[in-house]
């Protein structure tokens, strides 16, 4: 079974514009983040797939793989499509360009997913933590997930799920972390699917592979990965170097 890792990265950022090629300790947020893949020797082979001159010879000049993006996409599904169109590799893992400090753990229980997945029923696997708080559950930027008795996702929203109509019934909400390693099958069949109305009404590319009765996989884990969003993050990141 062949996994590669490929690191999407987009130059262009709207809430902390080329965040990519911010400095994190001498090095850029994507070198750290492509030379943190590599290290964790998980992976056959680690890309970065990208929109930008600028992170292409960032990656190329200090002996990395990178891959220009042809076309403009939608999505991080859309864009690792494109690059591992004409790969021979199985599993697919997508690695959140702007989180240079990778959980090795987290990363080997999607991959154990697979090695398990003898009758190759998961298309794809990603992860999930729980929360808590009435915040962060309330707040719709912390997209929810929920799943069946054997783990695999049954909707994902930006919305409370499920509502909580009866108090004190132990229901569990969960974060989804977008973290995916996919079957490449499964990727490519998104890339030629349309984008129909519930991915469209949630702005969550996932729904597009539960709209098409693909198969989600979801891993707990109590890993909260540590994203670079802001400027604010990149000044909290800088002082774990």
């Amino acid at each position: 079974m062949k996994i590669i890792a490929v690191i999407p990265a987009r130059y262009a950022s709207t809430r902390f514009h080329a965040k990519l090629m911010e400095d994190l300790g001498g090095k850029t947020v994507i070198l750290r983040t492509y030379e943190a893949a590599k290290k964790s020797n998980l992976f056959d082979d680690v890309f970065v797939v990208t929109d930008s001159d600028l992170i292409f010879k960032e990656i190329a000049s200090n002996g990395g793989k990178a891959i220009m993006s042809i076309k403009e996409h939608e999505s991080g599904s859309d864009r690792i499509a494109e690059a591992v169109e004409n790969m021979e590799v199985d599993i697919v893992v997508n690695v959140q360009g702007d989180e240079p400090f990778i959980d090795t753990a987290a990363l080997e229980k999607l991959i154990e997913v697979y090695k398990n997945d003898t009758e190759k029923k998961v298309d794809l696997a990603s992860l999930m933590c729980e929360i808590k708080e009435e915040q962060e559950i309330n707040n719709p930027n912390n997209v929810k997930v929920v799943v069946n008795q054997n783990g695999f996702a049954l909707y994902f929203s930006r919305s409370v799920i499920p509502y909580p109509r009866e108090a004190n019934v132990g229901v569990r909400y969960m974060k989804h972390i977008g973290i995916y390693a996919f079957r490449k099958q499964a990727l490519m069949d998104f890339y030629n699917l349309p984008m129909k109305s519930l991915e469209a009404s949630e702005k969550l590319e996932q729904l597009r592979y539960l709209e098409f009765g693909k198969s989600i996989k979801m891993v707990e884990t109590t890993h909260i990965g540590i994203g670079i969003d802001t400027k604010e993050d990149l000044e909290k990141a800088r002082k774990l170097i």
